[in-house]
Formats: C-alpha cells, structure tokens, sequence
C-alpha cells in the first residue's frame, strides 16, 4: 500500500515523511508532489491508495486533484489539511467523499490513527473487491451478521432474555457457526478517558482505536473473538468463544496485559469485568449476572473483577463514616484532613467488600448534606453555588469508580472552602455587590437576585451590607440610581419619564417622590437649574 503527500510547502511533507511511521502503517512506499500537475503524474504511474494533501496551493487546489481522481475513477482515500476552517472547503470536500478533513497545525499522534483508519477502510474496498470478483461477497456481512446476533442477546438479557428456540432459530436464520453446546464467555470492559484523551475530543476516532487494541490484546489460540460491542457509553462487551476448556488464569493474565496499553495508548484508565463460561444455551443468565454486577459494583480503576466472586458477596449495608469528625473538619478548615479521612473510609469498606453502588451513593448523600449543611451556617446558598457543566459532570461520574468519587469530593469540599474564604472577606463581597448595582442600576435590583450574584443568602447579604457601609442595601440602590438620575438631567436631552426608566424606575410618581427626598428638588426643577 501506498501513499502520495501533496502541499506546496516543502516544510511540511518533510515533516510528514520523518514523523509519521509508515512501517507501522504498513505503507510501503511515500510519494511526494508540491503542486496538483506533479500529483496527477505520481497517480497516473504508481498505485497510490492514500492521499495527503494540502487544499489551498498556488497552481491548484487540493479539491480540484480529488474531483480529477474521483472523474478518473482511482480508489484513493483522500486525508485533507489546511488551515482554513472554511465551511465551503468542507463542503466541498465532503461532496468528493473525502476521507477526513484535519485542520492545522498538525497534531502527528492524531493524525497517524486517521491514516490508520484510512488505510483500513482502503483494505476493507480491496477485500470488498475481491470478493465481488471471486463471488463471495457475502462474507462481508459476517461480522456485521454476528454482532447484530449478539447485540440483540446482550441488550435483551436483562428485560427480554431470548428464548432457546429464539437463539436457535436465530442461528439457523442467520447461518451462523453456532451449536447451542458451545461455550463462550463474555466480557466487559470499562474504559475511563483522562481529560482531554482523544476519548473526550473524538469519541469515533478514540472507538477506532480501542477496537484495534482489543482485538490486538485477546488474541490466544484457545478461543476466537466473536464480536466486541458498545453495550452503553465506554463500556463494551467482548464475547470470546472457547475451542477449548475456559481457562480463567489465561483471561485473567490478558486482561492484566490489556489494562497498561490502554494507559499508554489510549490515554485512558480501564476494567475488565470477567463473567462465567458457558455453552449457548445458557448464555442469556450469563450476561445478565456480568451486566448486573458491572451496576452493583463499586469499580477502583486498573483492576480486574469476576463475577464469580461476586456471586459470594452478600449485599452490604451502609455504616456512615464519622460524620461528626468530618464536619469538625470542615469548621477547623482542614480540608485536606477532610479527603484523607473519607479516602480512607472509602478504601476500608473497599477491602472489607462493605461498598456497592447502593452503599456509595448513601454516602455520597452524606457528605453533600454536610458541606451544604456547613455553607448555610455560613450564609453561603449551596444550591446556586454548585451549578454548571463541571458540577454536573462530576455528580454524574461520582459512581463510575472509587476515584471518580474521590475526584467529585474534591470538587465539592475545595468549592466550599475557596467560596468559604471568600465570604470571610467582606468588603470583597460588598465591593462586589457595589460594582454591579452601579453598572446594573436600571435592572430590577431586588435582594434575592443580589444574593444570587454572590451565591449568599439574602438575609445575610443584607446584614453583611449594612454592617460595612452603614448604609442598607435597598437605601444604597435609590442612591446610586438618584445620582444616574441626575447625571442624565445635566448632560442629556431626555425626558424625565426616560430618565427615570433608565435608572430603574418604571412609576414615574414614585421616582419624582424619591429624587425629591433625596435632592430637596423635584427633577424638573433640578433639571431647570442644571441648565442655568
């Protein structure tokens, strides 16, 4: 397999040429061009099955090459970069049934999955090709035919279990290699992207290469893998079929093989979940006890878990940590102290297998209940403080494994105490408070909403106030409001009723009546004498 490098920029084909591993891409040969007319010359004499090019060029662009190759009918997987974040480009290069369409500056380890990609799809077309010619294209379909049969079985266990005669009919149906006494064994694999991983950017990209380091990691003569699918986000289930005796030592050792390169590959943490065996027509259980122990249980990253020692745990019950210590924590403002003592409550009940998922999220409730429970001793609405995308995100993730629930404690008990901090500065709360009534002096400034801004509660906001200014919140905003007032009388041609608008004051009566409290004039005799 080869491939062609078109960019009229000798920089950056050198670049190309040295960081890209094409041995490892099995791409024998790299050809290079710097302009459209040199490229179309390469293809007319080289078999050339992957295309890099650069789209805006000086002597043609790389949209025009790609419409030459696909008018001349080349089987050619087209990889575009430019700089240009141009809709029309990517249009255009859609409308050519481009490859992917990658925007500079060139991220190489990215880059190289999608070459990856595209050098498979190209021997996915050749295969297709020669199996059209030698009449034997339907074993395209097989894989596509047993992970539809097996996702159809996994998805169904739980509720709708399928029937014997169902498999069975299924299996003659479909024509599929199966005898109800053979034996197989699922397994399901977690994966937890890091933030930022490719995972997190290009979930079709990062699947792509997950795949690849399954199929790579679960190779052993004793068994074949029938299908590896996505049951929910990040978690697939792989169903290996054994020629064999199971030999659970042998799965054990591959997944503690797999865990690491998927460190080190995918840039992301992950479990493996190992069910029993068993022959076909048992299967439906099977998965059920896999699927409900991967809901039950409570996961540490980097390990491997069998529900075979699973099935001899009894369903725990929940002792709360110290909570009493914990909240002498948060008062003391230790919060350090904090996270080790619940690490460490987290970790015993880990190791006495005191902890599933029902036990976590008691203790999850615990702890939210505290913190909120020590910011309103403090006037701090909890409720308005923890909002937005991280929060949820974090809350959402808390039960996926021992450490995502340590990273969203973290989150909760660091939030509190930094806002806690805060709060304890009064004058930056009330400078804060000041700035806004004065750039926000035609808004409706109740207290509630003030409150809002600085997530306290109103009460307290309203006593904090007055205690640094001497003057109370609501008499502070007829001040501020007054004093706008009066500069828009003396240096604009509006009408009173706008001006008082403006300031925040909809009843034209009760603005006259304030401003005259608080100038001794009523505004349009202020006004008259502004003009003197």
């Amino acid at each position: 397999m080869n491939a062609l490098l078109v960019d009229d920029d000798y920089f950056v084909v050198t670049a190309l040429e040295k960081k890209i591993d094409w041995q490892s891409l099995h791409i024998e040969e790299v050809y290079t061009a710097n302009n459209v007319a040199q490229a179309r010359e390469i293809i007319r004499n080289h078999p050339v099955h992957i295309l890099i090019s650069d789209i805006d060029m000086p002597q043609g662009s790389g949209l025009e090459l790609l419409a030459w190759i696909r008018e001349e009918n080349y089987n050619i997987q087209a990889i575009f970069l430019t700089n240009y974040a141009d809709f029309n480009y990517a249009q255009k290069a859609i409308e050519l049934q481009s490859f992917e369409y990658f925007l500079k500056p060139i991220e190489f380890d990215k880059l190289m999955l999608i070459i990856q990609k595209a050098v498979a799809r190209a021997k996915e077309q050749q295969k297709n090709e020669k199996a059209i010619q030698e009449g034997y294209f339907w074993q395209k379909n097989q894989a596509k035919i047993r992970e539809h049969f097996w996702r159809k079985l996994v998805n169904g266990s739980i509720s709708f279990p399928m029937k014997l005669a169902d498999i069975a009919h299924s299996i003659e149906e479909q024509n599929l290699p199966y005898r109800m006494t053979d034996t197989f064994q699922p397994l399901l694999i977690n994966i937890f992207p890091y933030n930022g991983s490719l995972g997190q950017a290009d979930k079709g990209l990062f699947d792509f290469a997950l795949l690849n380091v399954l199929y790579e990691s679960f190779q052993n003569p004793g068994f074949s893998i029938e299908t590896i699918l996505e049951y929910k986000p990040y978690n697939w289930v792989a169903i290996l079929k054994w020629s064999c005796s199971p030999e659970s030592q042998t799965l054990g050792d591959l997944c503690s093989a797999f865990i690491p390169k998927a460190n080190q590959y995918l840039k992301a943490d992950a479990c493996c979940n190992i069910a029993l065996p068993g022959r076909l027509e048992n299967i439906s259980p099977i998965v059920k006890q896999l699927l409900n122990m991967n809901e039950e249980i409570v996961k540490c990253r980097n390990q491997t878990f069998y529900v075979e020692s699973f099935n001899r745990h009894h369903k725990a019950d929940y002792v709360p940590p110290n909570l009493s210590r914990l909240e002498e924590l948060l008062n003391q403002n230790r919060p350090d102290a904090f996270l080790n003592e619940t690490t460490q409550y987290l970790k015993a009940n880990l190791n006495h297998q005191a902890l599933d998922i029902s036990v976590l999220s008691l203790f999850r409730l615990d702890i939210v209940q505290l913190v909120y429970s020590f910011l309103k001793t403090k006037g701090i609405q909890a409720h308005k403080l923890y909002t937005g995308r991280m929060n949820d995100q974090l809350l959402a993730h808390s039960l996926n494994s021992v450490e995502d629930m340590e990273e969203y404690l973290k989150y909760l008990v660091n939030t509190a105490m930094e806002y806690r901090d805060f709060a304890e500065q009064p004058k930056s709360i009330v400078e804060q408070i000041k700035q806004y009534i004065h750039t926000h002096c035609g808004d409706d400034l109740t207290r509630n909403h003030l409150a809002e801004i600085v997530y306290l509660n109103p009460d307290y906001l309203a006593r904090l106030f007055k205690k640094e200014t001497g003057v109370s919140l609501g008499s502070y905003i007829i001040q501020v409001r007054i004093a706008a007032a009066k500069h828009l009388l003396e240096t604009t041609r509006m009408s009173i009723y706008e001006v008082a608008k403006k300031v925040g004051y909809a009843n034209y009566s009760y603005f006259s009546k304030l401003f005259k409290q608080e100038v001794g004039l009523s505004p349009n005799e202020y006004k008259r004498g502004s003009k003197l």
